[in-house]
């Protein structure tokens, strides 16, 4: 039996050049789209944490509308506030992805700030960047508390890196420390979502393609961004899973595992079509 051959961006017409016509375009109108979205945004950062929050969103659709990335939902996000959303991670797509569905902020590694592109996005959109060293840990507890306090849904990739969208890797118990504080007396939701990318050109994924959109290991951005751009229509599902308190799950381990093996499941169910 011959062995599939490993798919690679050429087989999706690398060497086509309306398929670059394309990417071009859609890069160029993205770019216009921030041009246009700054002007309104800068001052919404000087109101108030919901007017930043409609902007945000609005500027995600627009890049997922552009990039021809179609969103489908399943479930609802939690109305019960102060929330933690805690999802897989599977690419850099994520991002627009989630912010264009949850009224939030994200929680990234504090040396995303310094990435081409991505980094400044992340810095309009409000990112709380969080460092490892134990002399920042009470200064960014503080900021995360005070989002929280706010009503603003912080979003989470507890993973702690991408994957390469076939598995969920194991969610590491230290980052759901903030769900251990009280915020102005109420304890704080912690609610998992699961991402999944499912079609392109209207065709489910396999699992020898999937890795294909993901965004993982040592891949650089540039060229992984301007395969992507290429492609058809490509479609995510996000499923929003249920709400629950780490109280009722005992500690933090126990709530890294129970929302891991929620998020796997779904992730599963997704590949797969089936819906529970």
């Amino acid at each position: 039996m011959r062995k599939e051959a490993e798919p690679t961006a050429a087989r999706f017409g690398e060497l086509g050049g309306l398929e670059s016509l394309v990417a071009g375009v859609r890069l160029a109108l993205i770019f216009l789209w921030l041009l246009i979205c700054l002007p309104v945004y800068l001052p919404a950062m000087l109101l108030s944490e919901h007017a930043q929050t409609v902007c945000n969103r609005a500027f995600w659709k627009g890049v997922l509308r552009l990039a021809n990335i179609r969103v489908r939902v399943h479930g609802r996000i939690a109305a019960t506030r102060p929330l933690l959303v805690v999802s897989n991670h599977i690419s850099y797509l994520d991002i627009p992805v989630l912010g264009s569905l949850i009224p939030g902020v994200f929680v990234a590694k504090a040396d995303v700030a310094g990435w081409p592109g991505l980094g400044v996005l992340a810095k309009l959109g409000r990112t709380v960047f969080v460092e490892r060293k134990r002399a920042e840990a009470a200064r960014q507890k503080v900021e995360l508390t005070a989002r929280l306090a706010h009503g603003t849904p912080l979003i989470l990739f507890p993973e702690g890196t991408s994957s390469d969208g076939n598995r969920v890797l194991p969610f590491k118990s230290t980052l759901f420390s903030i769900a251990e504080e009280y915020i102005e007396g109420q304890p704080v939701v912690v609610q998992p979502v699961a991402v999944a990318y499912t079609h392109c050109f209207g065709v489910p994924i396999g699992y020898l393609w999937r890795h294909f959109f993901a965004w993982y290991g040592d891949m650089d951005l540039a060229p992984h961004l301007w395969s992507v751009l290429r492609m058809g229509r490509l479609t995510v599902e996000v499923n929003f899973l249920e709400p629950r308190l780490l109280s009722a799950l005992g500690s933090r381990k126990n709530a890294a595992a129970v929302c891991h093996e929620a998020v796997k499941d779904a992730l599963g169910r997704a590949h797969t079509g089936h819906r529970a």
